[in-house]
């Protein structure tokens, strides 16, 4: 199945599918949309940036353009809704939906959340009417399936915010984490410390390290080298970069700087990274 709808005026795109079909499957390789992967039926296991992620049964991974999502074999239970920037913005809708850097750019790996069975049965029913509106072509159908999609993303930042360390964190001090996010996304090819990001919040870096230690379970700066790597990590493995032109990307001015903070973190130098992973292709 795949449902599309497209906007000729601002180029907006929003498809449902199942990757049980070619047609579906190919728009994975397209990496301009956002996506809410629902594994509906049974666990099953995807690829994302060349890591297989094992997902099960009524669990929900968001991710982002960036990301480069493989599908193994046909799968039957594989549910996902995806957008463009032109369809909707989360940045500029940020003060509706609140999951700009939390449910996308949130973290350098994909958010998930396992629904239980009322929730399931919730988000099966919203899915209906997605499909409902799908298949109805009229002249409010673009906004139909817009209200739809914010309710969608409302209801999976409130499910992960009650997955939340600190239940008890004030909405002020959340945004600041949300905001620390999306400037680590913004700005890591050249900020690469908490003291950088600090300044961009008008906040001082123990303000910040002491949020994420009430919300997080990692540290602002693994955060940042986190999104570092996982940057070093696509660009080895699906460009035709050298190790140095990636380390000059990435803000570093030594290949020899860069290579060692990719070894302290992953155990071995960028080019054996390559050679290793190409290796199990």
């Amino acid at each position: 199945m795949r449902l599309d709808y497209k906007s000729l005026q601002e180029d907006g795109l929003i498809t449902l599918a199942e990757f049980n079909c070619t047609p579906s499957r190919e728009l994975l390789k397209e990496q301009q949309y956002f996506q809410v992967i629902w594994s509906s039926k049974q666990a099953t296991t995807i690829i994302i940036d060349g890591y297989r992620m094992a997902l099960e049964k009524d669990q929900l991974v968001f991710c982002t353009p960036l990301n480069v999502i493989e599908i193994p074999g046909n799968d039957d239970g594989l549910i996902a809704l995806l957008f463009n920037r032109e369809f909707y913005c989360i940045r500029d809708h940020d003060e509706e939906v609140s999951c700009n850097g939390f449910l996308f750019f949130g973290s350098s790996h994909p958010t998930t959340i396992h629904l239980n069975k009322e929730e399931a049965s919730s988000f099966e029913l919203l899915f209906r009417f997605f499909k409902e509106e799908f298949e109805t072509s009229d002249h409010i159908q673009g906004e139909m399936l817009r209200s739809l999609l914010k309710r969608l993303l409302i209801k999976s930042s409130r499910l992960v915010k009650k997955e939340l360390p600190d239940t008890d964190i004030h909405n002020s001090q959340f945004d600041i984490i949300r905001k620390f996010n999306i400037l680590v996304e913004q700005h890591f090819r050249e900020k690469h410390t908490v003291a950088d990001y600090a300044e961009l919040l008008f906040k001082s870096p123990k303000t910040i390290s002491n949020l994420f230690n009430k919300y997080s379970n990692k540290t602002p700066l693994t955060a940042i080298n986190e999104r570092i790597l996982l940057e070093a990590k696509r660009l080895l493995l699906y460009s035709d970069k050298t190790a140095e032109e990636i380390t000059y990307e990435l803000g570093y001015k030594e290949p020899g700087h860069f290579s060692r903070f990719f070894k302290k973190h992953i155990g071995c130098s960028p080019i054996e990274f390559k050679k290793k992973k190409l290796s199990t292709v």
